[in-house]
């Protein structure tokens, strides 16, 4: 097609007087080259070299130099960008060289006056000398340009320490240290291996092991750690996090071991440490054949697909080859992103999503008699337990009856699976939430009894990064600057991450049977005060003196800690060490239906304490009638 704009490209001047100055310079070092070799091998006397090793240079010289120059000029000698010049533009400066002194030793065969050539050594000299001139000519611009910035950002240095002296350090050192963009200086390395103290990355020092991080942290005045260890397990991570964060410097990993397999380690795929890298276990074990076996070509429903658990949910179901995903929410805006990052991760994916409240009857049942999905996680919930302390009715109008509704949708359309997320809350619950989750799990496990489809329920504790949880909150609190707030110096919560949490959802749902409330193992449980001071600490901050601590009080509904388990429930084990089942409680069906006819009806008439009667349903709730307004 040709090109009808007037606009031309100007052409570039400084381009050309920097090629015409590496001609000239090339020029020059052809001939010193070619002469600076004889006078060497003649002990830098001039006088002494015989002139019938002289008249051959010089009757060929100028051919010399044209054949050179083409040659430079294949190797792209005069096109590379030279302030970035790198291993590829040093072997071609050698080759050439190289290629240079053969054609000169040809040539010079043709022009000798005598039956004596020139001598070996000649040729080596000539090529040793026509690669170090070169090598000055190209790779000089890049060491002036970088002592140049270096000068220019010199008050504006942060100062680095790197943990690790493997391949991902040498990559990330060698970035840094290239750069003429980045700030960063890098003043020492840290190691565990002692066969590599003393020696060198990139002329940066290794100073010794991890005991010599605060230390060497006080020695250089850094700023800033940068742990480069991407295979490291979690166990040894949190370890080194406990040192670095007495240092009060911010601290930046590398996200995995496979960025250094795909050749991605780079400074830009460096990021925070977090506090999921100071949980001190390894990531829960996953069985992806048994997920993948149950969820490959199924029609898979998502309730509360948008929300914390419920898109994470979406994300792993979509990695494993449903048949089609359907994502069901009450909130636009959230559904629209979920669907959207789908959209563009996975194009092929069947995709629908619903905007719908779970307690519609009318709508659940309408979706649920068109699409027939056969496998239903439900995660729609009111979750919150302060915001549901204070509209308790909600609470049940939501939880317990759009569970309810939700589940006999699944129920009367043929779903094979319904798998419902509680939470460790509903465990002697103190709060309406808590509550209102328990008399799911009561509800899922009475429908089990009389309809041909499985329910379960996955009961798990806190998440880290979730909507609502407490990181977010600290994170935006320690931006402001503090206080940050944690409700009491005690409390402690069980706390996984999301990816992991949602995981062992689904490879608790693929070893449903139906009736089984499948508990988490959370691990160790974390205290709140920790995480904050870990955070404040890993954000660079000095707990007390840059940010603050507050403790607020229990807020209404909350307890000290939180259990997975009810004592009469007793756990059984699953082929997953992370995965347990609790055993069904039993319960007089009449009276439990009978009370949630009761719990509907006072629900709708907005009853002013509907707490007694949900103390009836679920005996272990405990509630503080002072607490409530």
């Amino acid at each position: 097609m040709k090109n009808t704009s007037n606009h031309q490209t100007p052409f570039n001047f400084k381009l050309l007087y920097r090629r015409t100055a590496l001609i000239i310079y090339d020029i020059i070092s052809v001939v010193a080259a070619s002469y600076l070799a004889l006078v060497m091998r003649y002990d830098l006397r001039f006088t002494g070299i015989p002139h019938y090793f002289l008249e051959p240079i010089t009757r060929f010289l100028i051919i010399n130099i044209a054949l050179t120059l083409l040659v430079l000029y294949l190797f792209k000698m005069y096109h590379s960008l030279w302030a970035f010049a790198g291993e590829t533009e040093l072997q071609n400066v050698v080759i050439s060289c190289v290629i240079s002194a053969a054609i000169n030793g040809v040539g010079l065969q043709f022009f000798r006056v005598t039956d004596r050539a020139v001598p070996h050594s000649y040729y080596f000299l000539y090529a040793v000398i026509l690669i170090a001139f070169v090598f000055v000519s190209r790779f000089s611009y890049r060491f002036f340009r970088g002592l140049k910035h270096k000068k220019l950002n010199r008050n504006n240095n942060i100062s680095v320490m790197v943990i690790g002296a493997g391949e991902a350090a040498n990559m990330i050192v060698k970035e840094i240290v290239s750069s003429n963009f980045s700030t960063m200086v890098i003043r020492c390395i840290i190691d565990d291996d002692r066969g590599k103290w003393g020696r060198f990355i990139q002329g940066i020092k290794v100073v010794g092991g991890r005991d010599k991080i605060i230390e060497s942290a006080d020695i250089y005045g850094i700023d800033e750690i940068i742990v480069a260890m991407p295979s490291i397990s979690r166990a040894e991570m949190t370890d080194i996090l406990d040192i670095c964060k007495e240092t009060s410097c911010k601290l930046r990993a590398l996200p995995g071991v496979y960025q250094l397999v795909n050749g991605e380690v780079s400074v830009s795929k460096l990021r925070d440490v977090e506090v999921e890298d100071l949980l001190g276990r390894e990531p829960a074990e996953i069985d992806l054949e048994s997920i993948l076996s149950y969820v490959k070509g199924k029609k898979v429903l998502v309730t509360g697909g948008g929300g914390s658990i419920g898109s994470e949910l979406c994300r792993q179901i979509a990695s494993h080859g449903p048949s089609e995903l359907i994502i069901l929410d009450i909130y636009e805006n959230n559904a629209y992103d979920i669907q959207q990052e789908l959209i563009n991760r996975w194009p092929e994916l069947k995709l629908t999503v619903l905007i719908a409240s779970v307690r519609n009857t009318n709508r659940m049942n309408r979706i649920f008699e068109r699409y027939k999905p056969e496998i239903v996680y439900h995660a729609a919930a009111h979750k919150h337990v302060p915001l549901m302390e204070a509209s308790p009715n909600e609470a049940v109008k939501n939880n317990v009856f759009g569970t309810f509704k939700t589940a006999m949708a699944a129920a009367t359309n043929d779903t094979k699976r319904f798998v419902m997320i509680s939470t460790d809350k509903a465990v002697n619950p103190t709060n309406i939430m808590g509550a209102s989750k328990r008399i799911c799990e009561m509800i899922i496990q009475t429908l089990n009894k009389h309809y041909p489809t499985e329910f379960v329920a996955v009961r798990f504790g806190n998440v880290l990064g979730s909507n609502g949880s407490v990181i977010p909150l600290f994170k935006r609190q320690i931006m402001e600057g503090g206080p940050v707030t944690v409700t009491h110096p005690d409390i402690i919560r069980y706390f996984m991450t999301i990816p992991e949490a949602v995981s062992l959802v689904l490879q608790a749902g693929a070893y449903a049977r139906g009736g089984e409330i499948f508990v988490l193992d959370m691990g160790k449980p974390i205290k709140i005060l920790d995480l904050a001071r870990n955070l404040i600490r890993l954000s660079g901050y000095r707990e007390g003196e840059d940010i603050k601590i507050e403790f607020t009080g229990l807020r209404p509904g909350e307890k000290l800690y939180e259990e997975l388990l009810m004592e009469e429930e007793g756990m059984k084990e699953t082929s997953n060490r992370m995965i347990y089942i609790g055993k069904p409680i039993e319960l007089d069906q009449d009276i439990f239906f009978n009370s949630l006819k009761r719990l509907k009806e006072a629900s709708k008439k907005e009853t002013d304490d509907i707490r007694p009667l949900i103390k009836e349903m679920v005996p272990t709730y405990n509630y503080n009638e002072q607490g409530i307004k």
